[in-house]
């Protein structure tokens, strides 16, 4: 997603589920921590949640830099709790709808002395008071109210526990009574409501409304209704307020957008209570897309009683029911990789949010899953984890998928809050669509209709191909590239990206001959095969590279020595010239966005995108000069400084050292990075984590086994673990890899020999068939790079080795 930070270069389950370790077992919540990522852009929410869950409760912050997972664990002020949020996305915060916010009395009595506006009632949290654990979240603000959240997956439930003493409030010193009220706002983080209305019952105190918001990377907008209810205290008084104003009556408030004010003028209801006997109120939310009568049904069907720790119970089972599938033996290591790597597989299960049942756009029987924010961040490793690790949740989501294109006529590559999300580069859910495919999606998927989507992604261009499907598709068929120049009168969107769109169609193309291939669409398959071939046309075999600052030379520009690199290239089939260290951490580095004056690659350089050809690495080796050549300049791209990791272009490269007969570098690189990049603070990951992605990267990474996105194809590496075993969801059967002279200082980190069920085991991948079928790999480590998995017959497939 797009970057605002950048690190500098380097149920059916009993209620405590373990693992083993060793001789002895834990609890994995205690690895899990939600508050990795709080700042310095990681952008993670860790409010409370359920797996995939649409409520998702937290504080939320007034740092307009770090508030677009609600919380920041800085200096920031808390301006309330809100119940929608997603986790890790760059650019505009998004939701953070109705956010409610407490007080314990009005100074004097007065209700207009209290604080409504979010800059007014702005409060500082109390320092060490956060808690996050799955499921559950709490801070105390320096009025000394403390809040504890938890949900279920269309309601959250706050537990409010007030002061009794009282105070003085104000500079006239006038006395605190103990009188709480609490305050909905028809507001929401980016401040993008245009219409709103807002009622308060006044024997109940129930407070109901709706609002109209815009996505925060998209076009369009959406309604949200909600429906809050309160238990633990009678009810004194309500009414709305507006501005810094409030009043008992009347009992309704609708506002408008007036083309005036900017952000929009605040505006809400209240309801204030007498004091609670036990010092606690209870405010239940319930959320819904479709109605406030469908709202208040969530909350009451989902939470009837208000019975906080029976709520926060359930939601920890649904936890540890997700987490319960990976076993790890954890002997000798730190407790910091620990939890990098639990709570790395806990981030993977936050988004996609299943919005089922609460989608007005149309009538459909299929699941439906919102927030894939972006896909293009989460083809590359979230979607592949999902599949291995709750297979049944991304078989739904896969059906939302082509859900979505029967209805809105194009997969999505971003949606959120029921809008099309802006399209990064090309049109990636061809990639999760082949990857589910491929790795025994099945159940209730019409794979018939998902392979006309993907079909209709690379044939049919549609008229806003910034939000959908793919630009310059003329160009594409007719050339074999997308020109810098491209003339292309069939549709909009942003004309820039003409190199990574390139390379990234030609591997959507091929994820698409895979399909046809396996539906027996074998004419399909060649021609798609065909264009996946359309890499090389942007190849200029004489480009060379001259690079600055690199480790090692600060202050110098270099030769860095290597010659050919993807380039501009024009409707005439003249080439241009971007310099290929453009868009690295080398150089302007955050010029390369989503916008009119974006350049030819993405998110990176054009050093970096020369890499991306998955589907044919093999020909990419000797294209670059051989294995030798091809494992030099991998190494160039980790260590020069060219190459950050937080974006999700690099995690590939990382394992690509294995197509060179190099899997031992593969291994380094990985550990190159975590923990280096990757730790358990709250700055502990390398940029946005964008929905998870990259605590996927470090699970998948400590795992052993990266998947390589769209195929099925795992390359191999040595656990961080002594060893680690996942139980599939789908067979029971359970897959280990086990390591054999495993040191918890990993100099081991080599590969020397391996079996597979006891049989001897020479190539450096393996597919699917493993977790699926269960069986041991066992990994004899040792200090130095070895001859296993460097022969030819060991490496992974490609498409020119024969298809």
């Amino acid at each position: 997603m797009i970057r605002e930070y950048f690190l500098g270069f380097l149920l059916s389950l009993p209620a405590a589920v373990v693992a083993q370790v060793g001789n002895s077992s834990y609890d994995v919540f205690d690895y899990v921590n939600p508050l990795i990522g709080t700042i310095n852009g990681g952008h993670v929410f860790p409010g409370a949640t359920l797996p995939f869950g649409m409520a998702k409760a937290v504080a939320d912050v007034n740092n307009p830099d770090e508030k677009q997972g609600g919380f920041a664990s800085d200096n920031s002020d808390i301006t309330g709790f809100s119940h929608m949020h997603d986790s890790g996305t760059g650019g505009s915060p998004s939701l953070g709808n109705f956010p409610i916010f407490p007080q314990t009395g009005c100074p004097g009595d007065n209700i207009n002395n209290c604080l409504w506006t979010k800059t007014n009632r702005a409060s500082r949290r109390i320092n060490g008071t956060a808690q996050a654990h799955p499921g559950y979240f709490a801070v105390t603000l320096n009025t000394s109210i403390h809040t504890e959240i938890t949900v279920t997956n269309h309601t959250a439930l706050y537990r409010m526990t007030f002061p009794t003493n009282a105070t003085t409030a104000g500079s006239n010193g006038t006395a605190l009574p103990y009188s709480p009220l609490i305050l909905v706002d028809l507001t929401d983080l980016p401040d993008s409501r245009t219409d709103g209305g807002i009622q308060v019952d006044p024997q109940s105190g129930r407070i109901t409304g709706n609002g109209t918001f815009n996505p925060s990377f998209g076009i369009g907008n959406y309604v949200l209704y909600f429906c809050t209810d309160f238990s633990g205290a009678s009810i004194r008084d309500t009414g709305v307020w507006q501005n810094n104003r409030a009043g008992s009556q009347p009992k309704n408030l609708t506002t408008r957008a007036d083309g005036v004010n900017s952000p929009p003028l605040p505006a809400g209801a209240w309801t204030q209570f007498n004091a609670p006997a036990n010092n606690q109120i209870l405010t239940r939310v319930g959320l819904s897309f479709i109605s406030v009568a469908q709202a208040c049904h969530n909350a009451e069907t989902e939470i009837p009683d208000f019975g906080f720790e029976k709520v926060r119970s359930s939601a920890e089972d649904a936890w540890r029911k997700k987490l319960s599938v990976i076993s790890v033996d954890n002997t000798g290591v730190n407790d910091t990789l620990q939890t990098v790597f639990w709570s790395g597989a806990y981030r993977s299960m936050i988004s996609p949010q299943d919005y089922t049942g609460e989608n007005p756009l149309w009538n459909s029987t299929e699941p439906y899953y919102d927030s894939y924010y972006c896909i293009w961040d989460s083809y590359r490793s979230i979607h592949p984890l999902i599949t291995l690790l709750d297979p049944a949740s991304q078989t739904l989501m896969v059906r939302s998928l082509i859900d979505i294109y029967r209805h809105e006529g194009k997969l999505p590559d971003c949606r959120m809050s029921l809008c099309k999300g802006f399209t990064q580069g090309g049109s990636n859910a061809d990639v999760v669509l082949a990857d589910s495919y491929l790795k025994n999606i099945t159940a209730g998927v019409d794979w018939k209709t998902g392979y006309e989507a993907v079909v209709a992604d690379a044939e049919d261009e549609p008229l806003d191909w910034a939000v959908e499907g793919r630009g310059g598709l003329t160009s594409w068929k007719t050339l074999g590239y997308i020109p810098t120049d491209d003339f292309d009168p069939y549709g909009t969107g942003p004309f820039t990206r003409s190199i990574s769109r390139t390379v990234e169609y030609a591997y959507n193309d091929f994820c698409i001959a895979e399909m046809a291939k396996g539906l027996g669409n074998h004419a399909d398959a060649e021609k798609y095969l065909q264009r996946s071939d359309n890499w090389k046309n942007m190849y200029k075999a004489d480009q060379t590279s001259f690079v600055s600052n690199t480790t090692g030379h600060i202050g110098q520009t270099i030769d860095s020595g290597f010659v050919g690199f993807l380039q501009p290239r024009y409707l005439n089939g003249t080439f241009g010239y971007q310099d290929p260290s453009l868009c690295s951490p080398l150089y302007n580095f955050t010029s390369c966005y989503l916008n009119p004056n974006g350049h030819e690659t993405y998110e990176g350089s054009s050093w970096m995108y020369t890499f991306y050809v998955p589907q044919d690495m093999a020909t990419l080796v000797t294209t670059l000069g051989g294995p030798q050549k091809f494992a030099d300049r991998l190494s160039y791209l980790h260590t020069s400084g060219l190459l950050y990791i937080g974006d999700e272009q690099a995690f590939l490269p990382v394992f690509q050292f294995h197509y060179a007969g190099r899997p031992g570098l593969s291994a380094y690189f990985s550990h190159f990075y975590i923990p280096s990049q990757f730790n358990d603070t709250i700055t502990g990951i390398a940029g946005n984590d964008d929905s998870g992605a990259m605590g996927s990267f470090t699970t998948l990474a400590m795992m052993g086994l990266w998947p390589v996105p769209g195929q099925n194809i795992y390359l191999i590496t040595p656990p961080y673990f002594p060893s680690i075993s996942i139980t599939s969801p789908q067979t029971g059967k359970t897959a280990t890899i086990r390591n054999v002279n495993f040191d918890s200082d990993y100099k081991n980190i080599y590969i020397q020999s391996a079996t597979l069920n006891g049989q001897s085991y020479s190539k450096n991948w393996i597919t699917h068939d493993f977790w699926l079928n269960g069986g041991v790999l066992e990994l004899t480590l040792g200090r130095n790079e070895s001859s296993w998995g460097t022969g030819a017959a060991d490496l992974p497939p490609s498409s020119s080795d024969g298809f």
